[in-house]
């Protein structure tokens, strides 16, 4: 992946497909990385311009000293598609991914054409239970909360057969000082007024058995924009296109067509 500087951070990114393509920005959870899309992108029609990258303290972009700011993580994502030239996107965020994705079109809706928020919210949970998850973690790191949330980002089926090892993994290998900076960034954020404002097309997708984001609290959010469209991927958890990439890409695939932005 080439890294994309920034001035006073860099980027891991993924870029594919030809510039004049319609383009398409992923941007992923906390405490994963770009990784959580590859069963997706496979399933995604051709003739797409692709954009995938990890979160500033996530994957292999570099991790300055936080707290961070949700205003830091917008920007970064705002820099990076100007460096790659990207206008126009369909812009799709899973969780922390989603915040990005409302406060980037707010910022700059000329970047962003549609809008995906796929199990996310307009606030997450309140400051105080953000500062007491975080205290657990500066104690006994990731790997004191990690199966704890497994159990609430994946079904039980998932946990039965053990397709949840490779993102237990993955979090676990997520750097402290990058997952309690994000952590900060969403304690900080309140997006109800600013994302009621858009006016875009835009597609919920939430998972049946989530427990991190319900899919009351994802329909919520998305209901704040009009004319928005929500989907419930049945049997699925948190993490859609690691459980369901199939029925992601579909969903996905169908909202694109139905917008105008591909076919």
């Amino acid at each position: 992946m080439p890294r994309a500087d920034l001035g006073d951070i860099q980027i891991h990114y993924q870029l594919s497909g030809p510039p004049e393509a319609p383009a398409l920005v992923l941007a992923h959870a906390l405490g994963t990385d770009h990784s959580i899309w590859d069963e997706v992108l496979p399933r995604l029609p051709e003739g797409l311009r692709i954009l995938s990258y990890d979160l500033r303290g996530h994957g292999q972009s570099s991790v300055p000293e936080g707290p961070y700011s949700m205003g830091a993580l917008i920007r970064d994502a705002e820099q990076l598609l100007e460096l790659c030239e990207i206008r126009d996107c369909a812009f799709v965020g899973l969780s922390l991914g989603g915040m990005v994705a409302q406060g980037l079109a707010v910022k700059r809706l000329d970047l962003v054409r549609a809008l995906v928020l796929s199990n996310t919210a307009a606030k997450f949970a309140t400051p105080d239970i953000w500062q007491r998850h975080m205290a657990v973690i500066r104690t006994g790191g990731l790997a004191a909360i990690s199966a704890e949330t497994m159990q609430r980002w994946f079904t039980r089926a998932s946990l039965t057969s053990g397709a949840h090892i490779p993102t237990q993994t993955l979090l676990e290998g997520t750097s402290v000082e990058g997952y309690l900076g994000c952590c900060a960034a969403i304690a900080g954020t309140d997006f109800y007024t600013p994302t009621s404002g858009l006016r875009l097309p835009t597609l919920g997708i939430a998972g049946s058995e989530d427990g991190a984001t319900p899919p009351d609290l994802l329909r919520e959010t998305v209901d704040l924009i009009p004319g928005s469209q929500f989907t419930l991927l049945r049997r699925c958890g948190h993490l859609p296109p690691v459980e369901q990439p199939e029925g992601f890409a579909l969903r996905l695939t169908k909202f694109l067509k139905e917008t105008g932005h591909y076919g």
